[in-house]
C-alpha cells in the first residue's frame, strides 16, 4: 500500500497534530486497562461491536498525553476504515509500523491501538513478534470471540490480558445522561428523575451512541447495530449463505429472551438440520449478540446435555423485534440483572427443581454457589411473593447447599424488605 495514504489515513485517527475528541470517562474498564497497560501484556479489549471499545482506547490515549507522554509516541489504528479494505493482511501491519516509525520517529517505544484487529487474518503472529521483541506496547479490540479461539490463545499464552466490555450499565447511563448519585439522599431526592431515566434505559438498552439520538431515531440506530453485527461478524466471518434464517434465529432468541431453548427445538421451529440451528447459536454468541448460561448441576456432563438459557446482550436490541402490545417488563428485568451480574465477574447458572419450579440465577464465585437469586418485577401480590420464594428451599435441598450460607435475593422494584429469611 502507498506509504503516502498510508500516513493519511493514520493522520485521521491519531492526535499527533490535533486534540482527541471529548468523551465520557468509564472507570470501571478504564482503571483496569490502565493498569493492565502498565504490565506490558498484550490487552485485548472484546465486547459487542458499537458497545464503546474504540472510545476506552481513546481515554486511554488521553490517559497517556495527560501524564506527559509526547502525542508521537502513541499509534492508533482503526482497521474498520474502509480505505484499508482491499489491504487487510498481517503484511499491512508492518507497513502501517513502518510508515509510523519513519515519518513519526518516535523517541520511546510505542503505545499502538489496534481497533477492531479481528479483521486482519493471523494478526495474532504479528503481535506476538512485537511482543515477543518488546517492540511496542500493545492494545487491541475486537468484536467477536475469534479473539480468543483456542488457537491464539495458544499463540498468546501467558501474553495477554483481557478486557470484556458491556454496553452501559444503569450506573453508566446514569453518568452518561450527567445525573450523578453519590449517596442515599441523591437517590431520595433524585427518584423522580432516576425513575424516568430508568423507564428509558430499559425500553433502549445501553448502547452508548443511543443516548445521542432522538425517540424517533434511535429504533434505525439499533436497526443499524443489528445488521452490522450480524453481517460483518457473522456473515463475512463464518461465509454464511443463508442470512434469512440467521437473522430469523437471531429475532427469536433476541425477542424471547430470557429463554430456555433447545437446539433441537430450534431445528424444529425452522425446519432446519441440527448442525445448522447448533452452529446459527454459536455464531450468535461469538459476536457477542446472546449469551447462554448452562442449568446448574454437579455433573459436567448433564450440564452439557441439559439445555440452555439464552440472553440478549442490549434490550433495545431485542425491541426492535418483539410485537407491539406485549408485557415483556419481567424479562427485561431479568435480562438487565444478568448483564450486571457478568460485569461484576460472577459465574452464572439458572436451575429448575425437580418438580418445576426455576430460579433465574444460581451465583458461583471462586467455584462455590454464593448466591440463589429470582428477579421480579413486583412481589406485593402474594401469590407473587409465593412464587417467587417457593423455589429457594426446594434448590437448596436439591443441591445440598446450607441456606444460611448462601444468599437468597429476589430483586424487584419493590422496597427492601425480608421475608423468611
Amino acid at each position: 500500500m502507498d506509504k503516502i495514504k498510508i500516513l493519511e489515513i493514520l493522520n485521521d485517527w491519531n492526535y499527533w497534530t490535533k486534540e482527541p475528541p471529548a468523551t465520557i470517562a468509564r472507570e470501571i474498564y478504564g482503571d483496569r486497562i490502565a493498569q493492565y497497560m502498565e504490565k506490558d501484556e498484550v490487552v485485548v479489549i472484546k465486547g459487542v461491536r458499537r458497545c464503546g471499545k474504540s472510545t476506552l482506547m481513546i481515554n486511554q490515549i488521553k490517559r497517556l498525553m495527560a501524564n506527559g507522554e509526547s502525542a508521537k509516541n502513541i499509534l492508533f489504528v482503526n482497521l474498520e476504515d474502509p480505505r484499508f479494505i482491499n489491504h487487510l493482511c498481517v503484511e499491512l501491519l508492518e507497513e502501517i509500523k513502518e510508515v509510523y516509525l519513519e515519518m513519526l520517529s518516535p523517541d520511546a517505544k510505542p503505545y499502538i491501538f489496534l481497533d477492531e484487529v479481528q479483521n486482519i487474518p493471523s494478526w495474532e503472529k504479528w503481535v506476538n513478534k512485537e511482543y515477543e521483541l518488546k517492540l511496542s506496547y500493545l492494545t487491541l479490540s475486537g468484536s467477536n470471540s475469534s479473539l480468543l479461539s483456542s488457537e491464539i490463545s495458544s499463540a498468546l499464552s501467558g501474553r495477554y490480558i483481557s478486557v470484556m466490555v458491556y454496553p452501559l450499565s444503569f450506573k453508566e447511563y446514569l453518568s452518561f445522561k450527567e445525573l450523578s448519585i453519590t449517596s442515599r439522599l441523591d437517590l431520595v431526592s433524585k427518584k423522580i428523575e432516576i425513575n424516568r431515566a430508568f423507564s428509558t434505559y430499559i425500553n433502549d438498552g445501553g448502547f452508548p451512541k443511543v443516548l445521542e439520538y432522538e425517540e424517533s431515531e434511535k429504533r434505525e440506530l439499533l436497526i443499524s447495530y443489528k445488521d452490522s453485527i450480524l453481517l460483518k461478524d457473522i456473515v463475512a466471518r463464518f461465509k454464511l449463505k443463508n442470512f434469512t434464517v440467521l437473522e430469523d434465529i437471531a429475532a427469536f432468541v433476541l425477542a424471547n429472551s430470557p429463554l430456555v431453548q433447545s437446539t433441537n427445538k430450534l431445528k424444529n421451529n425452522f425446519s432446519i438440520s441440527y448442525d445448522m440451528a447448533r452452529d446459527y447459536l454459536d455464531y450468535l454468541q461469538k459476536a457477542y449478540m446472546i449469551f447462554a448460561i448452562k442449568k446448574f448441576d454437579y455433573s459436567l456432563k448433564k450440564q452439557n446435555a441439559n439445555d440452555k438459557k439464552y440472553y440478549t446482550i442490549d434490550v433495545g436490541l431485542s425491541h426492535i423485534f418483539r410485537v407491539a402490545n406485549r408485557e415483556f417488563y419481567g424479562a427485561d428485568l431479568e435480562n438487565i440483572v444478568f448483564l450486571e451480574l457478568l460485569r461484576r465477574g460472577f459465574e452464572l447458572y439458572y436451575y429448575k427443581t425437580d418438580n418445576d419450579l426455576e430460579i433465574d440465577f444460581v451465583v458461583e464465585k471462586d467455584r462455590k454457589i454464593v448466591a440463589l437469586i429470582q428477579v421480579s418485577k413486583t412481589l406485593e401480590e402474594a401469590k407473587t411473593l409465593k412464587r417467587e420464594l417457593l423455589p429457594f428451599d426446594k434448590t437448596c435441598q436439591e443441591l445440598q447447599l446450607n441456606a444460611g450460607d448462601v444468599r437468597r435475593l429476589v430483586i424487584t422494584e419493590d422496597n427492601s424488605r425480608i421475608v423468611d429469611g
